[in-house]
C-alpha cells in the first residue's frame, strides 16, 4: 500500500500524484482519501487500516500540512513505524517551509524546487526500488557568456563558474559586417585577434566570426570581458559564442542575457563543427550539445 499523507488545501497537486500512481500500481494500492475514504466510513478507522497495510508513506510537507493536527497524527505514527523498519517513510517538500526536526535526517523529494514531473518520477523510483538519480537532461557547462547591452555597445563576460579553463580563446558570431564591428578585450591588456567572414554552416547558415582571446586562463571571479560596438552606431548582435577547447575545435557555450530588469538564461543549443583550415561550420539549433569534431571541406 502507498499512503499519501497531505492536507486538503494541497489537493490540486497531490491529486496529480495520486492519479499517476493509481495508473501504475492500481487505485486499490494507493491510499488517497478522495477514493480510500467514502461516505459513512470511519475516518480514523480507515487511516489506521491504511497505515497498517502501508509499505511506502509519502508525507507531503507544506505550511498547510504542518498546521494540520490530523496530518500530524498520520506522519508521527508513520515515523514510529519507520523506526521499527515496518514501512519506508519519504518526505516530499511542497513549498518553502522548514522541515520538522524529526524529518531532518531523512533525504526528501524536493517537488518545490524540481517540479511535479521530477517528483513523480522519483516517487516511482522509490517504490520500484531503483536509484532516484537520473542524468540531467541539460549538458554541464563550466563556461557561460553573460551578454549585456550598454547604450550602443555589447559587453560579453565569458565566465568560468566552477574551475579554471586553461584556454581563453573565444569566437563571437554576428550577422553584421565584421569590418564595421569594433571588438576588443577590456579585461586584459593583451589580446589575440582574428576574423573570419562568411563562415558557412552545414545547413546553409552563414555568419561572420570575430575571434578574441587572452593568454591567461579563465578563472571564477576573473572572466574574460569583450566589448563590441558598431562604427556607424547601427544595431547589431552577437548571436553565438564559442570556446576553443582544442587546437582545432570550438564548442558553443550558453548565453545569459542580462538587462537592468532581469537575467534571462538563453541556452542557445547549437552544435558546431568546423575546421581551423577552412572554418566551415555546421549548426543545429535546439539540439543537445555534443562534442564538436573538426571537419574539413574540400
Amino acid at each position: 500500500m502507498i499512503f499519501l499523507s497531505h492536507n486538503y488545501k494541497d489537493k490540486p497537486v497531490i491529486e496529480q500524484v495520486a492519479l499517476k500512481l493509481s495508473a501504475i500500481y492500481g487505485q486499490q494500492n494507493v491510499f488517497y482519501d478522495s477514493w480510500s475514504i467514502q461516505p459513512g466510513d470511519g475516518i480514523i478507522d480507515k487511516m489506521e487500516e491504511g497505515l497498517t497495510n502501508c509499505k511506502f508513506f509519502f508525507f507531503f510537507v507544506s505550511v498547510n500540512s504542518l498546521q494540520s493536527n490530523m496530518v500530524k497524527m498520520e506522519w508521527q505514527n508513520a515515523i514510529f513505524k519507520a523506526a521499527q523498519n515496518s514501512i519506508k517513510f519519504i518526505p516530499i517538500r511542497m513549498d518553502s517551509c522548514n522541515m520538522p526536526f524529526l524529518l531532518t535526517q531523512n533525504l526528501y523529494i524536493d517537488l518545490f524546487s524540481n517540479g511535479l514531473d521530477v517528483a513523480i518520477r522519483q516517487i516511482v523510483d522509490v517504490i520500484n526500488g531503483t536509484n532516484t538519480y537520473h542524468t540531467p537532461a541539460s549538458t554541464f557547462h563550466n563556461l557561460v557568456a553573460v551578454k549585456q547591452r550598454v547604450g550602443n555597445k555589447i559587453h560579453i563576460e565569458c565566465v568560468a563558474k566552477y574551475y579554471l579553463e586553461p584556454i581563453s580563446e573565444f569566437a563571437f558570431c554576428t550577422q553584421s559586417n565584421p569590418d564595421l564591428i569594433q571588438a576588443k578585450i577590456v579585461s586584459d591588456a593583451y589580446e589575440i585577434t582574428s576574423v573570419q567572414k562568411a563562415a558557412k554552416f552545414e545547413n546553409g547558415y552563414v555568419t561572420n566570426i570575430l575571434f578574441r582571446g587572452v593568454s591567461r586562463g579563465t578563472l571564477p571571479n576573473f572572466p574574460v570581458v569583450a566589448e563590441f560596438s558598431h562604427t556607424n552606431g547601427e544595431s547589431f548582435d552577437i548571436e553565438i559564442v564559442l570556446h576553443k577547447t582544442t587546437h582545432e575545435r570550438y564548442d558553443p557555450i550558453p548565453i545569459e542575457i542580462y538587462t537592468t530588469d532581469f537575467i534571462l538564461i538563453y541556452k542557445l543549443r547549437p552544435w558546431v563543427i568546423f575546421s581551423s583550415k577552412t572554418l566551415s561550420f555546421a549548426v543545429g539549433r535546439n539540439a543537445p550539445l555534443p562534442r564538436c569534431r573538426p571537419r574539413v571541406w574540400l
